[in-house]
């Protein structure tokens, strides 16, 4: 990768980039930024919204999958994406939702399940991207993986293990020469414009969209305090190629769905404009509103 300027963005399953970041990775792209992603599992467990498609079994769901990630990296330009470890190393390690409203650990969970991967092992594996791509920002989940999914914890993990054990000179020279990370960041939405964005779906009249969300009541964990955040990247000239990625993980992903209602009653500021939580590094110059407008801010 010959780009001044490089960002790494670890995910747990194709279509969590594209809702997470797709802007800002389209954004960058038209740049001349490098982007490059690593997906950690092919989500073989991810549950299937398209009819005709109800009966494919999870190793073909990752073979489709993989080809929805492949039309979704088309739509935003990204050339370099990548599986951890090489495609089918790691299995979606599945889920099942928790009385307390977030993700938990399903009940059976695979051998060669993500959540099962040695920490280490796995950490290597990034390793060996980190010191080839040499990018000076890393974009994963919070510890607790936005909300509560095995894979996006142990995504986190990785990531963040990846990133310390990278920039040690002695450790597995075999793996490249190291590099330490400048800048990590985790993914966020803020909590304020969650909360304005449901108040306009429900004066539009839209109770389904998002349902049992309250814009006045308590929020699921990935709604982060602004007072939390250090970064707010104003991507809304690519919005268009964000949800174009989105429509192409159809599997995952409805056009009716949420995700298309609140872009549509709101605008593209509601999935135009991405939120960070700074992990690592010190923050750059700030906007008017007190965030950093570039994830690269500052070197």
């Amino acid at each position: 990768m010959t780009a001044d300027q490089r960002l790494l963005l670890v995910h747990a399953h194709p279509d969590d980039e594209s809702i997470n970041q797709g802007a800002i990775m389209a954004k960058y792209v038209a740049e001349g930024r490098g982007v490059t992603l690593v997906s950690c599992t092919a989500g073989e467990l991810g549950e299937i919204l398209v009819p005709e498609l109800e009966h494919l079994s999870p190793e073909e769901l990752a073979e489709h999958r993989r080809g929805e990630l492949a039309d979704a990296m088309k739509e935003l330009g990204v050339t370099d994406y990548r599986w951890l470890g090489g495609f089918g190393t790691y299995r979606d390690s599945g889920m099942k939702w928790h009385a307390d409203g977030h993700a938990v650990a399903a009940d059976d969970v695979h051998d060669n399940a993500f959540w099962h991967a040695d920490l280490t092992e796995a950490a290597d594996h990034l390793v060996r991207v980190i010191r080839e791509v040499r990018p000076q920002v890393l974009v994963t989940y919070d510890q607790f993986g936005g909300y509560g999914h095995p894979d996006h914890i142990q995504a986190h993990r990785v990531a963040m293990y990846a990133a310390q054990l990278a920039a040690v000179p002695s450790y597995r020279r075999d793996l490249g020469e190291a590099w330490d990370i400048a800048k990590i960041y985790w993914g966020a939405m803020s909590e304020s414009r969650l909360r304005a964005g449901l108040r306009m779906l429900r004066e539009a009249g839209d109770t389904t969209s998002f349902e049992g969300m309250d814009p006045e009541g308590p929020l699921p964990y990935f709604a982060i305090k602004d007072e939390d955040l250090t970064a707010a990247v104003d991507a809304q000239e690519f919005i268009d190629h964000k949800m174009a990625a989105m429509r192409a993980h159809a599997t995952q992903i409805t056009t009716d769905g949420p995700f298309f209602a609140l872009s549509n009653n709101v605008g593209s500021t509601a999935w135009g404009i991405e939120y960070f939580r700074i992990a690592k590094g010190t923050p750059g110059p700030v906007g008017q509103d007190g965030f950093e407008t570039d994830l690269f801010a500052g070197l």
